[in-house]
């Protein structure tokens, strides 16, 4: 059975995500807003200690287990030595909680929880030197704003998604290019309308305000200040009322656009083939202002009790028939650049335009918003996530 993925986003509150980040003595911080505790990656690997233990998504650590056509650990297993443990996480704020036990050695963390971990001094940096696969990781994943700070990697990407607009192509004409078939132009399907259920959409907005209100001036849709974050809950307090279904099981979207509950709204790739493949009449695209969407990044404890097998893992998981392994059963563009050549559906990365670097750099992928604003912008505060997810409890109602 292919894994969902429920809520990756959601349920990101409490004190930790205001990301106490603390300036230095000069009161200067680093270009990304945060200053994290001064970790040094290793030199060199030793011995591997016969054991790591894990924090995934559903779908990222498979051992045969749920499905025999789905086993990427035994091969690890068996070629290092390393026994594998691993939890599934239902959450960003789940994995979070779980990394600061000390009791995990390694997380694949989603761009709205890396900052968290980067900040807290949870995750150390990752010398990608002792990663040989790393070579091979596509370009525009390397030093992204959710897996760096100043240059400094503190993970190794693992794979990468856009969040699309996906509409019923007998009910919503004409064929829409923006995001207002959502927004300003919601009305039309009242009832009908999907949105993904999580504080994270907020950035959806954003994003669409970006293009449509330049006097906004939003440079970033994850670095909002007071104007700029009322204006897109305002613009989503709008929407609501148009909305038919928040959705965070992917399984239930696919069925409501089957049955015509939804028509038009937010979706993945994998969640529009599947849709397709089941004899929704749907079409999904990245529309004229962009897409939000997500990159996934395999980050090592500071607390690790085996680094050792956790650079083995970040090594096996990225490398190019593992990663084309993993990619295919979960529903993601893979990172590494020769996975594409592994995939048993030739078409496949054609479809996730996984070598497609034009296409990547229309997706602003998920981020931590936090007071420092992210853009760069030092003269004003912007609104920490903590107040996203108070904010999308009112948008609800």
């Amino acid at each position: 059975m292919r894994p969902t993925r429920t809520l990756r986003a959601a349920a990101c509150a409490g004190a930790a995500l205001l990301l106490a980040a603390a300036c230095d003595s000069s009161g200067s911080t680093s270009a990304t807003g945060l200053n994290p505790p001064d970790l040094k990656a290793p030199t060199k690997l030793g011995r591997t200690e016969g054991q790591v233990d894990l924090i995934a998504w559903a779908g990222y650590v498979e051992d045969g287990s749920d499905d025999p056509k789905a086993d990427w650990v035994s091969g690890f297993e068996k070629q290092t030595g390393c026994q594998v443990r691993s939890k599934v996480a239902a959450s960003s704020d789940e994995m979070v909680k779980l990394m600061k036990t000390g009791e995990y050695d390694a997380v694949s963390a989603s761009g709205d929880a890396s900052l968290r971990l980067i900040a807290s001094g949870d995750a150390a940096p990752v010398n990608t030197g002792l990663v040989p696969n790393y070579k091979d990781v596509f370009s525009g994943l390397k030093n992204g704003a959710w897996n760096s700070v100043d240059g400094r990697m503190y993970g190794i990407p693992h794979g990468r998604g856009a969040n699309l607009l996906m509409y019923n192509t007998r009910k919503v004409s004409p064929a829409p290019t923006s995001w207002s078939a959502v927004f300003e132009g919601a009305s039309k399907y009242r009832g009908h309308v999907t949105a993904y259920d999580s504080p994270i959409y907020i950035a959806d907005a954003a994003l669409y305000l970006r293009a449509t209100r330049p006097e906004l001036k939003i440079k970033d849709p994850y670095a909002l200040d007071q104007k700029q974050f009322d204006a897109a809950v305002a613009l989503l307090k709008k929407q609501n009322a148009n909305v038919g279904e928040y959705w965070g099981d992917y399984l239930k979207e696919v069925s409501a656009f089957k049955s015509g509950d939804s028509v038009v709204g937010t979706t993945w790739q994998v969640i529009a083939n599947l849709a397709a493949s089941e004899g929704a009449t749907v079409k999904a695209l990245v529309p004229k202002e962009g897409s939000t969407g997500w990159s996934d990044t395999w980050m090592v404890s500071s607390k690790a009790k085996h680094p050792n097998c956790a650079y083995k893992w970040l090594n096996w998981i990225v490398s190019p028939k593992v990663n084309a392994e993993v990619a295919e059963y979960f529903g993601e563009a893979p990172a590494n650049s020769k996975a594409c050549a592994e995939t048993k559906d030739r078409n496949f990365c054609t479809v996730y335009h996984a070598a497609d670097e034009n296409y990547w750099k229309r997706i602003a992928f998920w981020n931590t918003p936090i007071e420092q604003c992210l853009d760069g912008r030092t003269d004003v505060t912007c609104v920490p996530y903590a107040k996203w997810v108070q904010a999308w409890t009112e948008i609800k109602g």
